[in-house]
């Protein structure tokens, strides 16, 4: 499902995803990716000290093949919506 994101990541070495989160979810994964390219994921931690995000960076960093210090939330923390650099060494 984030095959052009990854084509993307690949040829410009980062990318920019916008993510809108649903924490407490039974498991992680994603739901769908929306019109404006918006991620829309279900994260199974709460959002609660920080464990949906950590959850979230976990995830995308198993999904693009990249170290989770290489993720970084640019905007949204405490949010839903997020504005996520990924950027591959």
């Amino acid at each position: 499902m984030l095959n052009k994101f990854k084509k993307q990541l690949t040829k410009k070495k980062e990318i920019y995803l916008k993510i809108k989160a649903r924490p407490c979810a039974s498991k992680t994964e994603i739901k769908e990716i929306l019109e404006d390219e918006t991620i829309k994921i279900n994260v199974a931690a709460p959002a609660l000290k920080n464990k949906a995000n950590q959850e979230l960076i976990k995830f995308l960093s198993k999904e693009f093949d990249v170290s989770k210090n290489n993720i970084r939330i640019v905007s949204g923390e405490k949010e839903r919506v997020k504005l996520i650099f990924v950027i591959k060494k």
